[in-house]
């Protein structure tokens, strides 16, 4: 894992050394190890960098020629992706990035032609973004550090506002930050004289509908593409960890690596005090035994929690206000003295077909079909001051850019989550809340033979009986049973809203007075919302405007309060 920025301005212009400096400082988090830069003339390239290998290898800035690359790439090797990243631009020019596998995020500063050429992987596993500053362009891996670089001012755009409000996570390429954007997915962006010159993009699905192909042809296809992506991404020479569930995405990861010898220094569940989770924690610890690793169950109490939010809300720059960050925030303070490298079954619940929303989708509507996020978290309540208008507008453009290429309507909701969930919500709180303790994320699912392998599988194949990710699941009944993978998935949920409503008569207030969510809800309304917590829309809701609250205070109003939760939203 690295932390990338730089500078592309215009001609006559130079990069400031105090501004490059303040850049790597705010990304010093995902690099702890060493940082460098390179800068010529108005272009200016630097990182930061988390120690993978102890033998000597090719370190960004990597230069070949009269290119230069800084990267964040996933690698299982010295140099890894990132060289083969550089050598391949020297030889195919733009086209580069299509032949690249796993997560990278890369510049490369072409001297010959006075270009930047940025990438990013086409699912968004590794995050990086860009903005109009005075004199050019700025990048970044991070958005904070374009605000702590005194780049960009941070002022919110209303429509994403709206977004994060109803949806929990933000679409398309404009980030909450007005002026800020993301590179997308897939992207790869040509700058040159301090603007943007030219957008390409490589698609993360293939085309086409659901293919002609057996369960039996499928299942060796799959086992082939799991066996590829899971080597590709343990990392050689030095630990790594595995984030283990109950369910069937990490225990397809962690069967591959029992039969490949690939065993990890742990795997880690995160259990939460006062909730009934016997069931699945029992379960993790099974798996864990039979592929003969080592379990680590990490128990997060209410305590812990009011004590470390402010943290968790604050790492997650790009907000996406899901409880499930919580979860994997600590279980990343536990793994970072073990494993310097996690991996995740992040992905497979989109690529198989495993959530609930998308047998609803696959049905049409006079038969109790559903479209997708279709209701928005304050639907109804009565709490906000304005309708939030707009909230949609990103979906219904992600809706009509994936409908059709001969799409079935479960391939369609699939991509549909690909575009913006997956990358946006999903892989962005995975990648904010590893690297905050200097942790590398992997999703091995997400590698292109998987991806390949799986969205064109026939519907069949995906969704059975009333459940998703079928095939998936068959293989691991071939090759891992101890998954009982068609039994229903024992639960390991964050209770948040129970922790809530213990605390509403503290939080209602203390949230109802922060400037952020004062401009936007009703105060009176917050007291008996949190008092509801453990309703789930009224959870929801509550947790929103918790998160919105701790997230505002410190990438808006820049405060970078001390203690906890109570302590720091309670500072005036």
């Amino acid at each position: 894992m690295s932390g990338i920025a730089g500078l592309v301005l215009r001609q006559g212009n130079s990069p400031a050394a105090a501004t490059l400096e303040a850049l790597v400082g705010a990304l010093a988090h995902r690099g702890p190890d060493g940082r460098g830069h390179h800068a010529q003339g108005n272009v200016a390239l630097a990182h930061t960098r988390l120690a993978q290998h102890d033998q000597p290898g090719a370190e960004p800035p990597i230069f070949a020629g009269a290119a230069a690359l800084v990267a964040d790439a996933t690698t299982s090797t010295p140099g890894g992706e990132g060289e083969a990243a550089l050598h391949l631009f020297r030889r195919e020019g733009l086209g580069f990035a299509e032949t690249l596998r796993g997560g990278y995020a890369i510049a490369i500063h072409d001297r010959a032609t006075r270009r930047v050429v940025l990438a990013r992987d086409p699912f968004g596993q590794k995050p990086l973004y860009v903005a109009e500053v005075p004199g050019g362009i700025a990048f970044a891996s991070e958005a904070q550090a374009l605000l702590a670089a005194g780049l960009v001012t941070p002022r919110l755009r209303a429509e994403a506002l709206h977004e994060l409000l109803q949806l929990q996570f933000t679409t398309g390429a404009e980030t909450i930050f007005q002026g800020i954007h993301r590179v997308l997915p897939g992207e790869t962006v040509v700058l040159a004289d301090g603007a943007v010159t030219e957008r390409r993009r490589r698609d993360a699905l293939p085309e086409g509908g659901p293919e002609v192909i057996g369960e039996v042809e499928a299942l060796a296809r799959l086992d082939q593409a799991l066996a590829e992506a899971v080597a590709l991404a343990c990392p050689a020479g030095v630990p790594f960890g595995l984030l283990l569930s109950a369910g069937t995405n990490s225990a397809a990861v962690l069967a591959m690596l029992a039969r490949l010898g690939l065993a990890p220094a742990a795997t880690f569940t995160a259990s939460f005090e006062g909730a009934d989770q016997a069931a699945g924690l029992a379960q993790a610890a099974r798996l864990a035994r039979a592929a003969g690793a080592r379990h680590q169950a990490v128990s997060i109490s209410a305590a812990q929690l009011w004590r470390h939010l402010p943290q968790i809300a604050g790492c997650l720059d790009d907000p996406a206000a899901d409880y499930a960050a919580i979860a994997t925030w600590f279980l990343a303070r536990q793994a970072r003295p073990q494993a310097r490298v996690l991996l995740s079954g992040a992905g497979a619940d989109e690529l198989f077909a495993g959530h609930g929303r998308y047998r609803a989708a696959m049905r049409p509507w006079w038969l109790g079909g559903k479209t997708l996020r279709a209701r928005g978290a304050f639907d109804k309540l009565d709490l906000l001051r304005e309708p939030p208008t707009g909230w949609r507008d990103g979906v219904a453009a992600a809706e009509a850019a994936e409908a059709g290429h001969g799409r079935s309507r479960l391939q369609a909701a699939q991509a549909l989550d690909m575009a913006d969930w997956l990358p946006h919500d999903v892989l962005a709180r995975l990648d904010r809340c590893l690297a905050a303790h200097g942790v590398e994320a992997r999703a091995p699912l997400l590698y292109g033979a998987v991806a390949a392998s799986a969205f064109r599988l026939p519907d069949a194949l995906k969704v059975r009986r009333h459940g998703g990710k079928w095939l998936l699941r068959q293989w691991l009944a071939d090759n891992f049973p101890a998954a009982e993978p068609f039994r229903p998935r024992p639960g390991l949920g964050v209770p948040i809203g129970a922790w809530m409503a213990q605390q509403a008569e503290r939080l209602a207030p203390l949230v109802a007075a922060q400037p952020g969510v004062a401009a936007l809800v009703r105060p009176d309304r917050l007291l008996p919302l949190f008092r509801r917590a453990a309703e789930k829309r009224a959870g929801f809701a509550a947790w929103h405007l918790l998160f919105y609250a701790l997230w505002h205070r410190r990438h808006v109003e820049g405060r970078r309060g001390e203690g906890d939760v109570f302590e720091v939203l309670g500072e005036r």
